[in-house]
Formats: C-alpha cells, sequence, structure tokens
C-alpha cells in the first residue's frame, strides 16, 4: 500500500464521523400540545395553561 492510499482511506473514514459531529446539535423540535396545555421546557411535557 501506498501512502497515498492509506491517507484517502484514513480521509474516507474520518470525514463522515467529523461531519456528523458538527450537525448533532440540531435535536430541537417543535412540540405539539393538546388544547388547553403548554409546554413545559422545565418538565418536559404538557402541562395545564394556567388562567388568571
Amino acid at each position: 500500500m501506498t501512502l497515498k492510499t492509506i491517507l484517502i482511506g484514513l480521509a474516507l473514514t474520518i470525514l463522515p464521523a467529523a461531519s456528523y459531529a458538527t450537525c448533532s446539535g440540531h435535536g430541537d423540535h417543535a412540540q405539539s400540545c393538546a388544547p388547553g396545555t403548554i409546554w413545559d421546557a422545565t418538565a418536559g411535557a404538557c402541562v395545564d395553561q394556567a388562567t388568571g
């Protein structure tokens, strides 16, 4: 094996993993709650909407 082949193989192995690592922070999704409830980020669930 030549050095060039080894470097190309290494790049093809590492680059997809590095690409995925930089893009993995996009996990935020819109949350839908039933009518009369709102999303509570602290609780991580839909809670009854307080009226007042």
